[in-house]
């Protein structure tokens, strides 16, 4: 498999088996772990996350992971809850995250017709260059379920809105992370993990 092996971190949530079956479906090798050995020595490391910062940062931090994390080397895609764990730290319950990513996850804005949670299909527009997005068109729909977001900032390499403009991907140094599932994105999701672990689409 050209993207060798991929590690996706078990931070709790329930989008663990359709990220896995997701990446069945390219032909890639990717396992659950908990293991800093095996997340140490992987080709490529995956973040997900679903459910509260809190909850999921005291996981990282009874696992021994946090100072893994932080000193990964090699590609590391944040998904969804990951995308804010990765931030400096979430307005969700006032926690601290990773601080890999500037910024503080903060709650979506609402209004009559953008309720929070943000539950569905979203465009997104590209304000920047990464190898994930390179088959992604500006206009491309993923699939949204979350009720914060990092707002936009020098890190941002796609946006969307709901009420407001947010981060839709980021991305510092070796990390990016998107706020969507591409797991539960159809064939745009799958071109996004494609460009993750090596494979053209």
């Amino acid at each position: 498999m050209p993207g060798g092996t991929i590690a996706i971190i078990d931070s709790g949530g329930a989008n663990i088996a359709s990220l896995l079956y997701a990446f069945e479906r390219l032909g890639a090798r990717a396992g659950l772990t908990t293991d800093p050995g095996e997340i140490r020595g992987a080709s490529r490391v995956v973040l997900p996350g679903v459910g509260a910062a809190r909850d999921a940062m005291d996981r990282l931090r009874d696992q021994g992971l946090v100072d893994v994390i932080r000193n990964l080397t090699q590609p590391v895609l944040g998904i969804c809850l990951g995308m804010q764990l990765l931030a400096d730290a979430s307005e969700e319950d006032d926690v601290d995250c990773l601080g890999i990513v500037p910024g503080t996850a903060q709650r979506l804005a609402s209004s009559a017709g953008c309720p929070v949670p943000n539950m569905g299909w979203c465009s997104i527009t590209k304000t920047g260059r990464h190898d994930v997005l390179r088959s992604t068109q500006d206009g491309s729909y993923f699939y949204f379920l979350h009720s914060y977001a990092l707002p936009v900032s020098n890190c941002t390499i796609a946006t969307a809105v709901h009420a407001e403009p947010f981060s839709a991907v980021v991305q510092k140094d070796n990390f990016v992370a998107a706020q969507f599932h591409p797991e539960r994105s159809s064939q745009n999701g799958a071109r996004l993990l494609s460009r993750f672990v090596g494979i053209e689409r």
